[in-house]
């Protein structure tokens, strides 16, 4: 890639945009990076580690070590396990105007998911707010033609809207939806 053109970060998220460099049909990318602290990892490994083993402990100094007590071993070892691993590192969307858009995910493991949708499928791309019971997040999605769900772009995070509306504005002048642009300024 080219030049950086923006980075921003929120306490969770950082974005960084990348411009190719070349003709106008370089390649456009766009990065939500998880930031985590190992800090706060590790502390609730402790936790967890201090509320089920030191019991257990006991209990087995007791003789009185059952399975109950070797269940919640088990669950202690997934806990831990699930605070230690980093699911998603970082979720991109490359713009290439000429053929349309590559969404990545990219998994702590090393793992990478892409996904390629020719522009020509490409309806529109819409910004959403999604509502529930407990929050209120918004999510950029794809209108596909021929599909009857919306497609959305960063299936994994939630970054906030101030992150979104760039990538948005940007499929939108990739597919030259023109009133999509004037919307959000």
């Amino acid at each position: 890639m080219g030049e950086e053109a923006l980075a921003v970060a929120t306490g969770k998220y950082t974005y960084l945009h990348e411009v190719g460099e070349g003709p106008p049909e370089a390649i456009d990318a766009h990065h939500i990076l998880v930031r985590r602290s190992r800090e706060k990892g590790f502390n609730l490994c402790l936790f967890t580690l201090l509320l089920f083993a030191y019991p257990t402990l006991l209990l087995f100094r007791q003789g009185k070590l059952d399975t109950l007590h070797i269940c919640s071993l088990v669950i202690m070892a997934l806990l831990i396990r699930l605070f230690l691993k980093k699911p998603v590192k970082k979720e991109s969307v490359l713009i290439l105007p000429a053929f349309g858009v590559q969404l990545e995910t990219q998994y702590g493991s090393g793992k990478t998911i892409r996904q390629f949708v020719p522009i020509s499928r490409i309806l529109k791309p819409v910004l959403t707010e999604c509502v529930t019971p407990v929050t209120c997040y918004w999510t950029l999605s794809l209108i596909i033609r021929g599909e009857e769900e919306l497609m959305l772009v960063f299936k994994e995070l939630r970054p906030p809207v101030k992150m979104l509306a760039p990538v948005w504005k940007a499929l939108c002048a990739a597919i030259e939806c023109g009133e999509c642009t004037e919307a959000i300024t």
